[in-house]
């Protein structure tokens, strides 16, 4: 079950928090089009080991309030901003899965990291997603813009394809695949076009040099969504930043190689 809070612009976001007397802290933030649902395998995992693991819904996601603007970084990362406040966490973990992990990098630059103790980004979809001048690294800006147009036309097929064609690597079953384009299709319409021109529009590279906590990066080595030239460049950028590369996964490495990334995971945050 999930409950609400209220952030600073008046919006309901969506809140999870099934153990808040868990010993220590966790604030994970999942990725585009999708919901807190993705980390389904990683919060019974943690729960069990007697963490406090939170999660929420962006806006215009999951169960999360639809607005008419807030989807770039900085208001996404004052969401994030708020519910930590709320919720009075610190000491805490804070991860991020593409899109989640470009708003992790944002939160530690505009609130000064502000009670994050580890920081771990999963594929993450940072510093900027496309190629601009300066920046050769990254997605084409065409490919996003034709994400965009799809979202505006076809939004089905969209998830369709990001589930079945670029989420996950090897043999999968066609449940896990439509399970996964159903927290795809859980996302509004216009939160899933306004959060896609963010991937494509948004700058972060000054976000990588505000991070000074122990950094864990994640890369599946067949990661179709996020090239693996910016994880290394984040590992650059990220002094002493540690990297796990999970070689037969795509994407979704959380569910490629679901026993090895939580091993992973568990092994970062229990250094």
């Amino acid at each position: 079950m999930s409950q609400y809070v209220t952030v600073s612009d008046g919006t309901r976001i969506a809140v999870y928090d099934p153990n808040p007397g868990g010993r220590r802290a966790m604030l994970l933030l999942h990725g585009w089009p999708l919901s807190h649902d993705i980390f389904e395998y990683q919060i019974p995992f943690l729960l069990c080991r007697g963490y406090r693991v939170v999660t929420l819904d962006f806006r215009g996601f999951g169960d999360s309030e639809m607005t008419f603007a807030g989807y770039g970084y900085d208001r996404m990362a004052q969401d994030v901003n708020d519910v930590v406040r709320k919720l009075g966490l610190w000491n805490f973990i804070l991860g991020g899965f593409s899109m989640g992990g470009a708003v992790a990098l944002r939160y530690m630059r505009r609130y000064g990291g502000y009670g994050v103790s580890r920081l771990m980004l999963f594929a993450a979809a940072a510093p900027s997603f496309t190629r601009r001048p300066g920046f050769p690294l990254g997605r084409k800006r065409e490919e996003v813009e034709a994400l965009i147009e799809q979202a505006c036309a076809d939004r089905a097929q969209l998830c369709y394809d990001f589930s079945h064609e670029q989420l996950l690597y090897g043999e999968h079953s066609e449940a896990i695949r439509n399970w996964l384009e159903d927290i795809s299709l859980s996302a509004s319409g216009h939160g899933t076009i306004q959060a896609a021109i963010s991937l494509r529009d948004e700058d972060g590279r000054m976000d990588l040099e505000a991070v000074n906590v122990p950094t864990a990066i994640f890369q599946g080595g067949h990661d179709l969504v996020v090239p693996r030239d910016l994880t290394m460049y984040q590992q650059e950028c990220i002094t002493g930043s540690v990297l796990y590369e999970l070689e037969n996964s795509g994407h979704a490495l959380m569910y490629d190689e679901l026993q090895n990334f939580n091993n992973y995971m568990l092994e970062f945050i229990e250094k």
